[in-house]
């Protein structure tokens, strides 16, 4: 004999045979055609609805869009920009250490450094270092600013999924930006 087993919510928990396992007093009999449905037919929830045992299709996976959105945002964050024909790298660690080059700067206009980008070291000065910190920071704030508007879209109910790759800084400077 064949018997399942349901949970609270009557969902099936699993099947059982006799003489293989312990039929519990609440295990529901099954036929052997139902038993080999329920065995073989993975693409639902079986169910005990009454008396009798259904196969429902599994609920629609709603995407967290929110997540999708902040994990696109970071991607792109992390993309790279090209200043003046120099690679720049913007992943977060770069950003820190861009970011305390640019204190450096402001601090000492006379401060040199080897600037290492995506292909290989520069010499750059502090002009050139300020110029590199504002367009790393003004392509990571333009990536939140998209993150944002997507996120804006989302709850009004007008997001659609060809926007997530709409409307993100590309990877090259501002028009400003100049290490000359």
């Amino acid at each position: 004999m064949k018997y399942a087993v349901f949970n609270d919510d009557s969902t099936l928990q699993t099947c059982l045979i006799d003489g293989l396992h312990v039929i519990p007093d609440s295990a529901v009999k099954l036929s052997e055609s139902l038993f080999f449905q329920i065995t073989q037919e993975t693409d639902g929830i079986w169910r005990r609805e009454g008396d009798d045992i259904v196969k429902q299709p599994f609920p629609a996976v709603v995407p967290d869009y929110k997540q999708v959105v902040a994990a696109e945002r970071y991607k792109r964050e992390a993309a790279g920009v090209v200043v003046e024909g120099l690679h720049i790298e913007t992943t977060r660690d770069s950003q820190a250490l861009i970011a305390s080059t640019g204190l450096a700067a402001v601090l000492d206009t006379n401060y040199r450094c080897n600037f290492k980008t995506l292909t290989g070291f520069v010499e750059i000065g502090s002009a050139q270092i300020i110029v590199i910190a504002k367009a790393v920071r003004a392509h990571v704030q333009a990536c939140f600013d998209r993150e944002l508007s997507l996120l804006r879209a989302i709850e009004a109910g007008e997001y659609r999924d060809e926007m997530l790759a709409e409307g993100w800084p590309d990877s090259s400077p501002p028009e400003s930006a100049n290490l000359q």
